[in-house]
């Protein structure tokens, strides 16, 4: 089981679990405590149903609207599918401004592809769509407006994606930041 520790003083190692210390971010004892619980959930599927684990990895973001206080955006994550698409993970990121951020989601789907609509294919063969919803963390001080409903850097999120699978262990990967940006993201199989 994969755990990660946070706390107050940042992130961290929980006793007990086999965890992973990610880069330094302080987070206030309510926002500890709320991801923590996420972390805890049960798992996503039953024992019958098979899973797969995800490397995500972006190198690149296109604003919709360039401004000067953009930084570079980079993103790594580990995201757990079933057979049957449901899916929940963890990102580290910065944001658009430089701040390290998270995204954890324990919901979410991905559809397969080919899905049709009558006679029509609307999404072909090695593609798939996929939804994420969950709690985002760092969008602070005077970047709190930036993503609604944000309360001292912690806010819901909800996140859109398009794929195509390269091969049966790797894709590519667009997701769609609300009416911002667009991501671009390498997925890799792990399991």
């Amino acid at each position: 089981m994969l755990v990660l520790g946070f706390s107050e003083k940042g992130w961290g190692t929980l006793r007990g679990f086999n965890a992973l210390a990610v880069f330094a971010m302080p987070l206030p004892r309510s926002v500890s405590r709320w991801l923590l619980l996420l972390a805890g959930l049960p798992p996503i599927a039953s024992h019958a149903d098979e899973a797969s684990y995800w490397l995500l990895v972006s190198p690149y973001t296109v604003h919709f609207r360039p401004s000067d206080e953009h930084r570079h955006v980079w993103l790594a994550g580990l995201e757990r599918q079933t057979a049957r698409g449901d899916l929940a993970g963890v990102a580290f990121f910065t944001n658009s401004f430089g701040q390290p951020s998270v995204f954890a989601y324990p919901f979410g789907k991905t559809y397969q592809g080919p899905i049709k609509w009558g006679e029509t294919t609307v999404l072909p063969e090695n593609w798939y769509a996929k939804w994420a919803a969950g709690l985002l963390y760092g969008y602070k001080g005077k970047y709190e407006d930036k993503v609604p409903f944000n309360k001292d850097g912690l806010s819901p999120g909800l996140i859109v994606s398009l794929g195509r699978s390269i091969t049966e262990n790797t894709q590519l990967q667009a997701n769609l930041l609300g009416a911002n940006a667009l991501m671009f993201q390498f997925n890799t199989r792990l399991k």
